[in-house]
């Protein structure tokens, strides 16, 4: 039991790292033609960024299969950790900094002001080329700086 408690928590450490390097080489690489709208808007709600979610809820989803079925012993523990992150990302990156829902609009701290800055300056860049910040929890330390020591 703890060992699975273990796992989950260290699942979901490890998908910031691979949220970083799936957005730096997969997203802004082959793949950028689904993460394009992301950085160059078209009406609509959705968009085909949103590809990414159904690619990692998929590989959740067959975990708890494996679990299930009694393939895998820690499929339960990696599912609930990518599952977790995942729920995070999008209160994080959909919510709060996209506000693709009306939630969490008036959420003012250091850390969620370096979060929204990171991710503003990832933006700013409209193609694929010369891209920064891109993690999503793990906030580089001159944005989490300037939103602890500088007066807004």
């Amino acid at each position: 039991m703890v060992l699975n408690i273990i796992i989950g928590i260290g699942t979901f450490f490890a998908m910031e790292f691979m949220a970083w390097f799936t957005h730096k080489y997969i997203m802004h690489g082959f793949l950028w033609t689904l993460h394009k709208d992301h950085h160059q808007p078209e009406k609509g709600w959705s968009e085909r960024n949103d590809t990414f979610f159904v690619f990692y809820a998929t590989i959740s989803t067959l975990l708890f299969m494996s679990w299930s079925e009694g393939y895998f012993a820690y499929g339960l523990a990696i599912g609930i950790g990518i599952f977790v992150y995942g729920l995070t990302y999008f209160a994080v990156h959909d919510v709060f900094i996209h506000q693709r829902l009306p939630w969490f609009k008036k959420t003012d701290n250091a850390y969620f002001r370096a979060i929204r800055k990171a991710h503003k300056v990832h933006h700013k860049h409209l193609g694929k080329e010369e891209g920064e910040c891109f993690g999503m929890l793990v906030v580089p330390w001159k944005y989490f700086k300037e939103a602890l020591f500088v007066k807004r």
